[in-house]
Parts: C-alpha cells; structure tokens; sequence
C-alpha cells in the first residue's frame, strides 16, 4: 500500500530528526586541587629536665670557673687551717674528742664533688632513660669519671702540707674496689684504703640511719682534726633531719659563716636532695605527678 504525500513527508521528517547529532555535554568544570596533606608532626618528646643541666656542666665556662674558684679559695685558707689551733670543721655534735693535737684531714664527698660523673648523664639524656643501679653500677666499673675542675690539683695542694684525704662516699659497696681504682688512677691521693668511707661503712658506737654521713664523718673526727669539708649536698657536711626546703635551711643556717671557710659546696644541677624536697621525697609517684610538683615549687612572681 502507497503512502500519501503528506503522510511520506512527515515520515521523511521524523527520519531526519531521529538522526540528527545530540549536542556534545558542555565540559564539566575542572575539579577543584586536592588540599595538600597536612604534614605529619611527630609526637612531642617529654622535656627531659636534665638536658640543659648536662650540657652547662660539660660545656659552660662558668661551671668550670665555679669549681675552680672554689677549690683554690680552699687552699688559700688551707694553711691558716692547718695553723689554727681548734679550727675544725665537724659540727660539735659530731665531735665526741678534742680536735686539738690530732693530725689534719680534710673530709670530701667523690661524686660530683672531686669525680665528674656527666657522662653517665649525658647517656640517661641521649637515651631517654633516667638512674638505675644498673645502668651506674656499670658506669662506675668502667672507671672514666675524670676529676671536677679544680679538686686534683686541691687534693695534692693538701697531701704535699701533710693533710689526710678521707672520701665519704654513698656509693654501693659493691663499688669500692672500682671507685677506689678510678680515684688513683686520675691521681687522687690515697695512701690506703681507709681513706675511703662509703656506703656501709661501720662505725663502732653509732647508728646509722640511710645514706647519711654522720657516723662516717664521727670516725674521721676520731683519729683527725677535720680542717674543711666538701660536697655536692648540704648533706655532706652536716646531718638534715626533715629534708624539706624548710629543714634543708634549718639544718645550715647555724654555719653559714662555715661556708667558704670550712665548708665549701660544688655546683651539682643535675641531681641532689634538694630535688625530692620538692615533691616531700615521694618517689613512689608518678613522673608526671614528680614534675608536676616541681612546677609548682617555682616563683613565677605573680
């Protein structure tokens, strides 16, 4: 059957508009640039409060002028000491017998005080650790500490006069023999070994109460007259009965005109007792809790 005119038109129509080109989509806009990656930032280390403390006693020229200075304006009182009948520099309660007539001594704390022990230090810093007995008990068998500026030369100063060393130390005693060995071979004098009085050491007739110092100080002061004393520690001179800041002040104000006389005090910022008086000698706490309370103890002038 034949199609009509206007029927074959509009068919022909529709047959054209089927195959017309859809028009192309118009681009689609350019993503916008991905946000660069935040950059990752690595975990803040806890401060470790001893590393400017290390460093300024093995690199600061003030730490070693401090040191120096102190042991040369001991021997420049040295042979008044020597001199001065009844100079003695043992409190009176640790003073059982006449000073007079006995010969000299002079009474030193090892560490920190005539032995430098920063390098033990120093490890704890770099390896993020803090003291332990075995990380020191094998410190102190290699037997490096070298002498705190100064305090060789005063102990050979003294030793050539006729003085006695005696080192009054709180190490083990398991430590003696490398102590004793380390200290000879950095040239302190010791003529024997009963020059050293450390941790344990008894003493006939005297309790020992912890780590104080006050019995072995009582067993120099038997047998010498104690011209001058040193030490790291308030502690190594006289006994504290409350290690509180308050008591730590108690326990010195009586001799204060002892110091730089009799009794002479090296720099020590890297630990002492006056640390755990800030936090009332709890090291049962925490770190943080530690920390915390040393913040606290500080004057912030507000």
């Amino acid at each position: 059957m034949s199609l009509s005119r206007p029927l074959l038109l509009s068919a022909v129509l529709l047959s054209l508009a089927g195959c017309q080109t859809l028009p192309a989509p118009a681009p689609a806009a350019p993503a916008a640039p991905a946000a660069p990656a935040a950059p990752e930032v690595a975990a803040t280390p806890a401060a470790n409060d001893n590393l400017n403390a290390v460093a300024w006693v093995q690199t600061a020229e003030e730490y070693h002028l401090i040191a120096g200075q102190t042991f040369r304006a001991a021997l420049a009182e040295l042979d008044r000491a020597i001199k001065t009948p009844g100079w003695d520099a043992l409190v009176p309660a640790e003073r059982a017998n006449p000073a007079d007539g006995l010969p000299p001594a002079i009474i030193v704390d090892i560490d920190e005080t005539v032995l430098d022990n920063s390098p033990y230090q120093a490890r704890l810093v770099r390896d993020g650790g803090s003291y332990n007995e075995v990380t020191w008990d094998a410190w102190v068998r290699e037997e490096k500490a070298r002498p705190v500026p100064g305090s060789l030369e005063f102990a050979q100063a003294a030793a050539a006069r006729g003085v006695t060393i005696f080192y009054v130390s709180n190490r083990a005693a398991h430590l003696n023999e490398a102590t004793v060995a380390n200290l000879k071979a950095v040239g302190f004098p010791i003529e024997s070994e009963d020059q050293f009085l450390g941790l344990g050491f008894y003493v006939d007739g005297c309790e020992q109460h912890g780590s104080e110092k006050t019995c072995r100080r009582q067993h120099v002061g038997r047998t010498h007259r104690v011209l001058m004393q040193f030490g790291d520690q308030i502690g190594d001179m006289v006994t504290i009965d409350a290690n509180t800041p308050a008591g730590r002040k108690q326990a010195l104000h009586p001799w204060l005109g002892w110091f730089g006389e009799r009794w002479f005090v090296l720099p020590n910022p890297t630990y002492g007792s006056w640390e755990p008086a800030l936090f009332n000698n709890a090291w049962e706490l925490p770190a943080t809790e530690r920390r915390q309370r040393k913040l606290d103890a500080l004057n912030y002038a507000e």
